[in-house]
């Protein structure tokens, strides 16, 4: 399986939670699967998706709205910004899952190789700290893809789901920025 099926069983398995996808393809595949006002789509920040959604999980801990928070990342973002991993451990927030989707290439420029081939992202987030840390092999079946399992768990939840290189032939995403920040803050304000 590639990255759009493991997008396609994630978006399968959420109810209400915030998304916040990272740049390029899995922004384009996740808007081309189900269009959300609950989804924030990333567009020229690369390696900022998780740390957006950080903050946003950590902005809804202090207004008591402790509604989930999921980063659909991938491991040539993540790889950009590892120490991201670090300050999520620090602030330790309950209501953040990262979805990190691992296809070992940078999908959205030329799908060059990452070293996502030779090291595991799951250790080293057991490492950092985490407590709540899953790897899904879903190279052959997305079958054990479902977010609803991770919803109770008291976070920061990090999930490792492995998945063949390619992209899909994803549309376009027709929204400006400010459109899809605005739909976002409003859909962020109401609960």
């Amino acid at each position: 399986m590639k990255r759009y099926d493991a997008i396609k069983k994630i978006v399968e398995t959420v109810d209400d939670e915030l998304i916040v996808s990272n740049i390029g393809f899995p922004s384009r595949e996740l808007y081309g699967i189900e269009d959300k006002n609950e989804t924030f789509y990333m567009s020229g920040s690369m390696g900022m998706a998780t740390p957006i959604a950080l903050g946003l999980a950590m902005a809804l801990e202090i207004n008591d709205n402790p509604r989930k928070v999921i980063a659909i990342d991938g491991d040539g973002s993540l790889l950009m910004n590892f120490r991201e991993l670090v300050t999520i451990y620090a602030q330790n927030p309950e209501n953040l899952i990262i979805a990190l989707i691992d296809n070992e290439a940078y999908g959205s420029t030329g799908s060059q190789k990452t070293y996502s081939s030779d090291i595991n992202l799951s250790k080293i987030a057991e490492a950092i700290g985490f407590k709540e840390v899953y790897y899904i092999d879903a190279r052959e079946t997305t079958a054990d893809i479902d977010m609803s399992k991770y919803k109770d768990i008291k976070g920061p939840v990090f999930i490792q789901i492995k998945v063949k290189p390619g992209n899909s032939d994803a549309p376009i995403i027709p929204l400006t920025p400010s459109m899809i920040k605005n739909r976002f803050m409003n859909e962020v304000q109401k609960k």
